[in-house]
């Protein structure tokens, strides 16, 4: 139980150097540490040792990129979960996100005109960031099934949680 609070805080600490809050890293790091890939907000924060609006608040953000997702139980108690799909649909999203700055980028070269330094630091941001969306979305299609593929001696790990 130790080594996995361990890991769970390690696994939450890289989340948190890649921009994610705290919270919202723990909560992230217990829902990939449980074999079920699932839990409600009352275990989340029995789990975490916080209260249930911490728990909420990260899962809201969480849901917001697309990185959990919610259904109900057979009790019909709210159950947050990650799965295979959830990082493919993560970088679509971020994929999406980054086409509205290309858009913006070149609203400003014909706002500021073409001639102008801005301008032509505008068009090279949209076109950087016109190329990495196209790449990050040729990139998840084509790893998507790694993410659908279960690893060797996988089988039965979800009887353990």
């Amino acid at each position: 139980a130790t080594a996995v609070r361990d890991y769970e805080e390690e696994f939450a600490t890289v989340f948190m150097q890649s921009g994610l809050p705290r919270m919202t890293a723990r909560v992230l790091a217990a829902l990939y540490a449980t074999d079920a890939g699932s839990l409600t907000a009352g275990e989340l924060a029995d789990r975490l040792q916080v209260s249930a609006g911490s728990i909420s608040k990260a899962v809201a953000f969480l849901e917001g990129q697309s990185l959990i997702r919610r259904e109900r139980d057979d009790r019909r108690r709210e159950r947050y979960l990650v799965d295979d799909e959830l990082w493919y649909q993560s970088m679509i999203a971020a994929a999406r996100a980054n086409e509205q700055l290309v858009e913006i980028a070149r609203r400003g070269v014909s706002v500021l005109g073409s001639g102008t330094p801005a301008a032509a630091r505008l068009e090279n941001v949209a076109r950087f960031m016109d190329f990495v969306s196209e790449a990050i979305v040729r990139a998840a299609e084509q790893a998507r099934e790694v993410l659908l593929t279960k690893p060797e001696g996988a089988a039965g790990a979800e009887e353990r949680d």
